[in-house]
């Protein structure tokens, strides 16, 4: 023994053990928390005829929590090391559950356009469909515009759940106007990313194959 450590010796040193994240950590919980809420804030908007404002009124706040809390899991998972493959399946099914949901049952009761919800839901369902398109060449990463459009989605739809009229009612047309635009306008956006990732992972794959020849 010759008592010299095994980093001084040049000998190199076991790099330390990595800890995973267990499934039961707080960001989990926060988006398994809004996969609940889902059923509930239907049972709640849908209620009698949909028209009462007590029960729309406790709707909404089943829905704000659930918008809360897609904040919140997303900031835990990241600054505390948090991310598992339960969460990142998991949460944007809970983020396109709850808002999904929201915007069929309002055009159900016949207080959102059907082409409003339809916009928004081909766009959503269209974006995720072109990640999984793209992955193997790379992540698009969520932009500063995909976020102002969650949150002016999330604040047209909330005010749509709570029975509002006179100049709110008017107001919140307005909102939910801005909240398709920039629906549309990030959509087309994330298509542009989507066919430069695609073709610059293909052209790096034809530079790979043609060096090995």
């Amino acid at each position: 023994m010759s008592g010299v450590p095994a980093s001084a010796a040049g000998r190199p040193r076991p790099a330390p053990a990595v800890r995973q994240a267990g499934l039961w950590n707080i960001a989990n919980v926060l988006t398994m928390l809004r996969l609940l809420l889902v059923p509930a804030f239907v049972m709640l908007l849908m209620h009698g005829d949909g028209t009462d404002p007590a029960w729309r009124a406790f709707a909404w706040a089943a829905f704000a929590v659930a918008m809360i809390t897609d904040v919140f899991d997303g900031h835990l998972a990241r600054a505390y090391n948090l991310v598992t493959d339960f969460g990142k399946i998991a949460d944007p099914i809970a983020d396109k559950t709850i808002m999904g949901s929201a915007l069929i049952c309002l055009s159900v009761l016949g207080d959102l356009p059907w082409w409003v919800t339809g916009v928004i839901l081909f766009r959503e369902l269209g974006i995720t469909l072109m990640r999984f398109w793209v992955i193997k060449h790379g992540v698009i990463p969520a932009s500063r515009g995909g976020k102002i459009k969650t949150l002016a989605q999330g604040t047209a739809v909330g005010m749509y759940v709570l029975v509002l009229t006179g100049p709110l009612a008017t107001f919140r047309w307005w909102v939910m106007a801005v909240a398709v635009v920039l629906t549309v306008a990030t959509g087309l956006d994330y298509v542009r990313q989507a066919v430069v990732l695609r073709r610059a992972g293909l052209a790096r794959e034809r530079a790979g194959r043609d060096t090995e020849r």
